[in-house]
């Protein structure tokens, strides 16, 4: 057990006054990114990188890797607060975590997915530091048939999660995410799709400007038009819950292992990573649950299924990235070129080039689950106190972050074009019952689906063969058609119910 000896080694290094000193800011720092609107842990830790380029190796990693826990953790206090997810993977967590807020039971709900998020980290860090050869191995029988299966499944999803009333509103807004993902140069053939001309169109549409767009807006619209702005947050404010976190988080516990267990597969699968492991753990939570109907009115269990997914899938996307090279999500193919920088070259032989690196960032992780824990307990309070804020002072500030945040991905007015119009067509899809979330998890997926698809047609004559006979991809068609069916005869069900 060579990487766990070095974990403990490299972990017992740590132990060091500056190192912990500035993992707790740069944990803390991470928190406030993810909850920005458009400053995602991608961008942050790009950010970073550059500036730390003269920096010692063991400071910069302490940074990035701080950076890289507080911000996925960080996107879900915006999710909760405002309806307006930081990051793209807290999407599943505003379903139910905005509804407890809307309950007043926002910092409690704030504590529990902080609570959870540790608990999803510590696992991812215990899967690196045991799990990595074997886990590699399972990722790289994955694929064209797997992947497009995989992302097949994750659409299907929109199903369960899009609309209480229809089903089928789910699969629609899911599709509409799919096409606005077709939306760029062909990865294929390099040939222009539906982009009309437009040169700002062919790197495809942003994602978080588009998310922007689909939650920020919307809610900015809605507080300045509707007549029950204020009272919505007098009743955000009318209860303080007096709960044990923990007894939260031991009550959900089936749900906390499962979601990590989720997190780490979907992680450590390459170029997957969190946004896809929340959705999957929330829609899986949600089939396995005794109170599935409530699901989506504010419930914890939909609160923490989600954060504990994609907080596991940050130590199962670190593990293809250091053994193969292959980054498991986006902050961590930018993490990727960070070890390049600074001489470190991850794949096979990283064990011998680099012995007991696994083992320094496995010690690393944990360190800054140990740091989110006090970067969290100090930030909780205060930021719950952002629901007292008036909504004719809270709302243009949220405007102004929103644009700030579109802007800021790449520096492009054009993005700033992509907020709006997806703002207003947002606020147009509310007032029909769609929720935004399918749109999103359809734009995150879209282009996974079409060249996955085409890919495995191409390499294999044509023939829809291994799509049915290559064992993986066998058992994700088996859960597709179960999920359609299954989806299909509770629609049915509960037309008749509205019937009689």
């Amino acid at each position: 057990m060579p990487d766990i000896q070095s974990f403990i080694s490299s972990f017992i290094e740590l132990m060091d006054i500056k190192i912990l000193i500035l993992m707790f800011f740069s944990t803390g720092l991470g928190v406030i990114i993810g909850a920005l609107p458009g400053l995602t842990a991608t961008m942050g830790i790009a950010l970073l990188t550059g500036l730390t380029y003269n920096v010692p190796l063991e400071y910069t990693f302490t940074i990035l890797m701080g950076v890289y826990v507080g911000a996925i953790y960080g996107g879900s206090i915006s999710a909760i607060l405002l309806n307006i997810p930081g990051t793209a993977s807290a999407a599943a967590t505003a379903l139910d975590g905005h509804q407890l807020a809307l309950q007043g039971k926002a910092e409690t709900a704030i504590k529990v997915t902080r609570f959870a998020s540790i608990i999803g980290t510590f696992i991812g860090v215990i899967a690196l530091a045991l799990l990595a050869p074997p886990l590699t191995k399972i990722a790289l029988s994955f694929q064209s048939p797997e992947f497009f299966m995989l992302a097949f499944f994750g659409v299907l999803i929109c199903g369960s999660i899009g609309a209480k009333d229809l089903t089928i509103k789910g699969w629609i807004a899911g599709m509409i995410g799919l096409l606005l993902a077709f939306v760029r140069l062909d990865d294929i053939e390099s040939t222009s799709r539906f982009t009309f001309g437009n040169t700002n169109l062919l790197s495809g549409i942003s994602v978080i400007p588009a998310m922007i767009g689909f939650y920020a807006i919307p809610e900015v619209i809605k507080a300045f038009t509707g007549n029950d702005k204020f009272t919505v947050n007098a009743a955000r404010d009318k209860v303080k819950e007096k709960v044990s976190v923990l007894k939260i988080t031991i009550k959900h516990l089936k749900t906390v292992i499962q979601s990590s267990l989720i997190g780490i597969g979907i992680g450590a699968l390459p170029g997957v990573g969190e946004d896809v492991a929340a959705w999957v753990s929330y829609d899986t939570a949600k089939r396995t649950s005794k109170n599935k109907e409530k699901f989506g009115t504010g419930i914890y269990e939909g609160a923490i299924a989600p954060e504990v997914g994609n907080n596991a899938a940050i130590g199962g996307a670190l593990i293809p990235m250091l053994t193969l090279a292959v980054p498991g999500s986006p902050p961590a193919a930018v993490l990727l070129g960070a070890l390049t920088l600074h001489g470190i070259r991850p794949g096979p032989m990283i064990g011998i080039e680099s012995p007991g690196f696994i083992g320094k960032m496995a010690a690393l992780l944990m360190l800054s689950v140990i740091m989110l824990w006090a970067a969290g307990t100090l930030l909780a309070n205060p930021m719950s106190k952002i629901l007292k804020v008036p909504t004719v002072y809270l709302m243009p500030i949220v405007a102004a972050l929103s644009v700030i945040g579109g802007f800021a991905i790449n520096l492009s007015a054009f993005d700033l074009f992509i907020v709006f119009i997806f703002g207003v067509l947002g606020y147009l899809l509310d007032k029909m019952d769609y929720s935004p979330a399918p749109i999103v998890l359809g734009l995150i997926l879209g282009n996974m689906i079409d060249v996955k698809f085409r890919t495995a047609l191409i390499t294999n004559n044509g023939s829809f063969l291994p799509f049915v006979v290559r064992p993986i991809s066998a058992i994700f068609l088996a859960v597709i058609l179960f999920t359609i069916v299954k989806q299909i005869m509770a629609a049915r069900a509960a037309s008749k119910e509205t019937a009689a």
